[in-house]
């Protein structure tokens, strides 16, 4: 009896010591299962990675997003590594942010508004980005038209019967260029466009494989001044009716004149009536918002890096960080813009 009474004893035992080993397995899975969704405080404060999708390294947004990524957004709270990547700009950056390449991007903001509303560009209509939001407006674009001091295109009209780089294939300095075009009653007939960035359009110019080239870019802009080393350049004014046709048709223009001590080194010698669109910051709408409004807060208080690192940095101001935003802020940068009382233009 006392041995079957022990056995007895043992197997309870032994009973107890599993259920408690089933219960802690049970609760160590609950665990795992609420960080494996992303669920809890510990996931709503896990830091991200920021990637931001620029331009060509001949454009503005290169210089200003690795002045961005790498001495800015890198020391946001809440971002664990961030890096600047150079694209084919706009149009591609829009599309990409949609695939969930890029965390944020620099782009046009006519871009942005028909990539947000799916119109107006063939790469858009139908096709709407719908996890883009805006973070902070940036600085003027302008749209230069570019030929050497040589040539003999003086105005847009010269331009029929040459070889014209209009920026890389689907970008928005393309789009540019049509609208430009059809203003001066030229169409892609009437010349022959080269699709390409502004780097190699910079060195087809130095070559003599193209006549003229397009770039939308805030001046002075590198490929421009790469080109002058070589050659005197000749930045093309735009006739005050294409101007007036442009701004009317388009809400995005804006008349603009650029000094001609701006290219003055190069060659220029008179100044340069055009228009421009407006570069903007947009983020993935599903970054956090703590994450944003800390990466908002930490671009406007080191400001000193994107002058240091580009002419068009001294443009980005806290005061105009909304004028010309085309579509709707992230929550987290509205956030910051409303404590420091930063309205809409």
């Amino acid at each position: 009896m006392k041995n079957l009474k022990l056995v007895g004893i043992l197997l309870i035992v032994m009973l107890l010591a599993l259920a408690g080993c089933g219960s802690a397995q049970d609760e160590g899975s609950d665990d795992d299962s609420g960080s494996d969704n992303g669920g809890g405080d510990d996931a709503s404060s896990e830091e991200v990675r920021v990637t931001l999708g620029t331009g060509g390294t001949s454009g503005t947004y290169y210089p200003l997003g690795v002045a961005m990524t790498e001495q800015i957004f890198a020391d946001a709270e809440g971002v664990s590594q961030s890096r600047a990547v150079s694209t084919g700009a706009s149009v591609t950056n829009a599309q990409e942010l949609a695939e969930g390449k890029y965390d944020a991007v620099l782009i046009q903001n006519d871009i942005a508004y028909y990539a947000v509303n799916g119109e107006t560009l063939e790469d858009f209509e139908g096709n709407t980005v719908d996890n883009m939001a805006g973070m902070t407006s940036l600085y003027p674009e302008d749209i230069q038209v570019v030929t050497t001091a040589d040539s003999d295109i003086e105005s847009l009209d010269d331009l029929n019967g040459k070889n014209v780089a209009v920026g890389d294939q689907g970008s928005g300095a393309e789009a540019n260029a049509k609208q430009i075009l059809e203003a001066a009653g030229i169409t892609y007939d009437d010349i022959t466009p080269e699709y390409m960035g502004f780097g190699d359009a910079s060195q087809g110019l130095q070559n003599g494989t193209i006549d003229a080239a397009f770039i939308t870019a805030g001046a002075p802009t590198s490929a421009i001044q790469e080109l002058g080393a070589n050659k005197d350049v000749n930045v093309l004014s735009l006739s005050d009716d294409v101007i007036n046709d442009l701004t009317s048709e388009y809400s995005y223009y804006t008349e603009r004149t650029i000094s001609a001590d701006t290219y003055a080194d190069y060659g220029q010698e008179e100044d340069i009536n055009t228009v421009a669109v407006m570069a903007i910051l947009v983020v993935d709408s599903e970054l956090p918002e703590d994450t944003v409004y800390n990466m908002t807060k930490a671009m406007f208080e080191n400001r000193e890096e994107m002058e240091a690192a580009h002419d068009r940095g001294s443009d980005i101001t806290l005061e105009g960080a909304r004028d010309g935003m085309s579509i709707d802020l992230h929550p987290g940068a509205e956030k910051y813009y409303d404590e420091e009382g930063v309205s809409a233009e």
